[in-house]
């Protein structure tokens, strides 16, 4: 249960639903905004929010709206720049009256040396299905006023995502073909992926290979090896069908299970010099 909310109060209490006679008492600070972290619910017991000192339950999510805030967060840890990170359903003191999470933040790495604490969120994503949109716009206006950079929604009721706008106090629709850009990714982010699985898997590849992945480096030097000593085998194959007509296909594998390029070197060498198949060991 919620105490009513007076900011002229030195204090109040919040009770965390779900957790009987257990009580946060908080001080709010007297001007400007409280700490991220001086919350009026208590974290990972509560199943409260508070919006303008609305109580809202922050109910499980229930499909599609899950499976969608896992591939948000999937491809933004893959697009995150480095010095950041990326959070889901992280609970932030946005004002005294306000105590809520996002879906999707990324934040700075590290401790604010002006606070001694976590940084503030600087891009914020929300996943919309059920929520009513009186409580997601709330949500915007207190976060970007806070210091909350750019805020995002993915609708999915209509498919689409918008951009907070705090000049017309209004989602603006993003096109499909849009990327979003800013210093807390390391590549574009494709706002065609936050809508679709199968793109998301992509994108999420090629902002890894963007950021020099070392696992996917290696496996491109060894798909290009692979590839040139293929080719290294077809060269050597040509040559001596050249010379001794077809081969036989007990001999192209011989050739073909050969790797070290130093013996299809000295394979072909003793080709020209007029050795036999037999000599070569390919009869």
């Amino acid at each position: 249960m919620i105490a009513v909310m007076d900011e002229k109060r030195a204090a109040f209490r919040v009770e965390a639903p779900g957790s009987a006679g257990r009580e946060v008492a908080l001080r709010l600070p007297g001007r400007g905004f409280p700490r991220l972290d001086d919350h009026l619910v208590a974290p990972e017991v509560t199943r409260t929010e508070i919006i303008g000192g609305r109580r809202v339950v922050a109910s499980p999510a229930d499909q599609p709206h899950a499976n969608r805030q896992t591939d948000v967060g999937y491809l933004l840890r893959a697009h995150v720049a480095r010095g950041y990170e990326v959070d889901t359903e992280l609970l932030t003191r946005h004002d005294e009256e306000s105590d809520f999470a996002t879906d999707v933040c990324i934040c700075k790495e590290g401790v604010d040396p002006t606070t001694g604490r976590r940084f503030l969120e600087e891009i914020a994503f929300e996943v919309v299905s059920t929520q009513r949109r009186r409580n997601v716009t709330e949500k915007a206006v207190r976060m970007h006023r806070r210091g909350v950079r750019r805020i995002f929604t993915v609708w999915l009721k209509d498919w689409r995502v918008c951009e907070w706008s705090p000049e017309s106090q209004s989602w603006r629709p993003m096109a499909e073909d849009a990327q979003i850009e800013d210093p807390c990714l390391a590549v574009p982010l494709a706002v065609r992926a936050l809508l679709n699985a199968a793109l998301a898997d992509n994108a999420v590849v090629k902002a890894l290979k963007a950021k020099d992945n070392s696992e996917i480096r290696d496996l491109e030097a060894a798909a290009k090896a692979e590839g040139r000593q293929e080719g290294r085998q077809e060269v050597v194959l040509a040559l001596l069908e050249r010379r001794y007509g077809p081969l036989s296909a007990r001999a192209r594998r011989k050739v073909e299970a050969i790797s070290s390029v130093e013996e299809l070197t000295g394979l072909a060498s003793r080709a020209l010099a007029g050795a036999s198949l037999a000599e070569l060991g390919l009869a």
